[in-house]
């Protein structure tokens, strides 16, 4: 149904932010965590301000990607978000134990995210990065239909069953009407550090063709790199790590082909007669 945007779930949950996105994959194993994390910082060095919600209750990520040992605090009766490598940060990962498993269902799981909204202060943003668990299924289907989304992009690998793979996570979000901007390839291939050859180990092409066939961008290519394992496992992103890398060029080209996307969108959006953007929810 379509509502005015300042009575919209968006606007109740995250009244100062401007653009809500999640980071999907159709399946696990294409490092849709790593790409959001690096997303996230990505989106912040290139000047915007900038929160990331670890939606994965499952299988939290974020705590150790971005380096973070603390645990928020309550400030006004509301969680005040960490911060690192400029950027917000909310995670279930912060509030159990490293080793305790979240048996939920999709209801619980959903309210957790919704909390982590309506509960944590977090100011004016111009994007939160949601990292959603990996898969198409009903869990996943919960926690998008809880979530108001401007918009979501998908993470895939070259390899042609992305499209499969692809497809299935753009029928999901138009289930929920939320638009998708475009797709991300990851691993996309590997450049020898001895010799400078390239190996396309997973095959190439396949994170394009799945755009092309499916209607929507293609935002950009990474290559496999063992310092972005490495600082995932560290706690420094590759854009922290190695800020004037080839790689950390890739992740800020991303940031900024996903920017130029959601300014697109939002321009071409519907609006009421006090200017606000209308958002389908």
């Amino acid at each position: 149904m379509t509502q005015q945007a300042p009575q919209s779930q968006q606007q109740a949950l995250l009244p100062g932010v401007k653009n809500t996105i999640a980071v999907a994959s159709g399946k696990g194993g294409v490092g849709k965590s790593t790409v959001a994390v690096n997303l996230a910082v990505a989106l912040a060095k290139e000047g915007h301000s900038v929160g990331l919600i670890d939606a994965d209750v499952y299988g939290p990520s974020a705590p150790l990607m971005l380096g973070i040992n603390e645990k928020p605090v309550v400030d006004n009766q509301k969680l005040r978000p960490l911060e690192a490598h400029g950027i917000k940060v909310m995670s279930i990962g912060f509030l159990v134990d490293e080793d305790q498993a979240m048996i939920w269902r999709g209801p619980m799981a959903s309210g957790a995210v919704r909390q982590f909204m309506s509960d944590v202060e977090w100011g004016d943003l111009d994007y939160i990065v949601f990292d959603l668990p990996p898969g198409t299924g009903d869990i996943q289907l919960t926690l998008v239909q809880s979530i108001p989304l401007t918009g979501a992009v998908i993470v895939t690998t070259p390899q042609d069953i992305a499209l499969t793979d692809a497809r299935k996570g753009l029928k999901m979000f138009a289930r929920v009407n939320v638009p998708v901007y475009g797709i991300i390839e990851n691993m996309s291939y590997f450049i020898c550090p001895s010799c400078g050859h390239r190996e396309e180990i997973f095959s190439y092409g396949g994170g394009k063709r799945s755009a092309e066939g499916l209607g929507t961008e293609f935002l950009g290519e990474i290559p496999l790199y063992t310092k972005i394992r490495e600082g995932g496992d560290t706690g420094k992103p590759i854009v922290v790590l190695e800020p004037d890398s080839e790689h950390t060029k890739k992740f800020l080209e991303i940031a900024r082909n996903l920017h130029e996307e959601v300014k697109k969108f939002n321009e071409t959006r519907p609006r009421d007669g006090g200017g606000n953007i209308v958002i389908d929810v």
